[in-house]
C-alpha cells in the first residue's frame, strides 16, 4: 500500500505547475481540464457540518462544525478567508467520562488564500495559509503554509470530470503555555494532501473524493494517513446545497480515525 501515499504526491506535484507547449509557453491545462485564475466566490456562504467518527477501539466522537467563507480583495489581490469553531463530544471506554456525550468546544481556526496577477500570472494557482487558536480543547498554536490551484472542465462541455483541485498544506503546532500539559494531545506536525476530484452525475449533483478529509504525513514522527473519502452533493437552488459523505482509512501507520460519516447545509447569499 506505500504506492498509495507515493502517487498522491506525485498527483499534487504536477499539478502545482502548468503544463507547457512545445513552444516552451505554459497551457495552464491539466487532464484536459483548464486552471482557473479566479477559484473564488463573490458570494457569502454560511455552512452547518456534522461529523462522527469511529476512532477504535470502541471510542467515538461527534462535532458539529459551523464553517463561514467570506470574499476578501485587496488591491489587485483576491481571495477568500474561511472561519471554522466546532464543539466536539467524545464517548467509550479510553474516555473518563465513558457514556458521557455532553459537547464541549473543539478547534477554531482561520483559512486565507488568493492570489495577485501579478504574481506568478502564468501559474494560476493559490497561496495561503491557516491558523489555529488554542481554544477549547485543542491547547496549542498551529500554522502553516497552503498552496493550491483549480482545474475546471470547459464551460458547456458537460465532462463527466468537472474539476481537479489539489491542494497542499502543511501545518506546524507548539503548546500555547511554551510547555504541553499532560493531558493535551502532542503538538501537531504534519503535511495535508487534497487530491481533490469532482464528478457530475448531473446538473446539480456531484461526487466529489478527498474534497473534506485528505491524505496527511505525520512529519513528527512518521507515518501515513491514507482515507477513501466522497461526498455527494446536491444543489437544490442557487442559494442552497446538501452534501452527505463518508471516510474510511486504508493506510494508517498514523493515527486519525478508523471511518466517519457526515453532512452539511451550505447556504450562500
Amino acid at each position: 500500500m506505500k504506492i498509495l501515499p507515493s502517487f498522491f504526491c506525485l498527483l499534487l506535484c504536477l499539478s502545482a505547475f502548468p503544463s507547457w507547449a512545445d513552444d516552451g509557453k505554459p497551457t495552464n491545462d491539466f487532464l484536459g481540464l483548464q486552471s482557473d485564475p479566479s477559484p473564488f466566490s463573490s458570494q457569502h456562504i454560511l455552512e452547518f457540518w456534522g461529523y462522527h467518527d469511529y476512532q477504535g477501539s470502541g471510542d467515538y466522537s461527534n462535532t458539529l462544525r459551523l464553517r463561514y467563507y467570506q470574499p476578501a480583495a485587496l488591491d489587485s489581490w483576491r481571495g477568500t478567508l474561511r472561519l471554522d469553531t466546532a464543539y466536539v463530544a467524545n464517548y467509550g471506554p479510553s474516555e473518563i467520562n465513558q457514556s458521557s456525550r455532553s459537547y464541549s468546544a473543539g478547534n477554531t481556526m482561520l483559512t486565507v488564500w488568493g492570489n495577485h496577477p501579478g504574481f506568478l500570472e502564468n501559474w494560476g494557482g493559490t497561496l495561503g495559509g491557516r491558523i489555529i487558536f488554542p481554544f477549547g480543547n485543542n491547547g496549542q498554536w498551529t500554522l502553516g503554509p497552503q498552496v493550491g490551484q483549480v482545474f475546471q472542465s470547459v464551460e458547456g462541455s458537460h465532462a463527466l470530470l468537472n474539476d481537479f483541485s489539489p491542494l497542499m498544506r502543511y501545518l506546524y503546532g507548539f503548546a500555547a503555555s511554551g510547555t504541553p500539559l499532560s493531558n493535551q494531545p502532542p503538538p501537531l506536525r504534519r503535511l495535508g494532501l487534497y487530491p481533490t476530484l469532482g464528478f457530475n452525475i448531473t446538473p446539480n449533483t456531484q461526487i466529489r473524493l478527498w474534497d473534506e478529509n485528505g491524505v496527511y504525513y505525520n512529519t513528527a514522527g512518521g507515518g501515513w494517513f491514507v482515507p477513501i473519502d466522497a461526498m455527494v452533493t446536491h444543489r437544490f437552488n442557487k442559494d442552497f446545497l446538501i452534501a452527505i459523505g463518508a471516510s474510511k482509512q486504508v493506510v494508517q501507520t498514523y493515527q486519525e480515525y478508523n471511518w466517519s460519516v457526515y453532512g452539511k447545509l451550505s447556504f450562500n447569499f
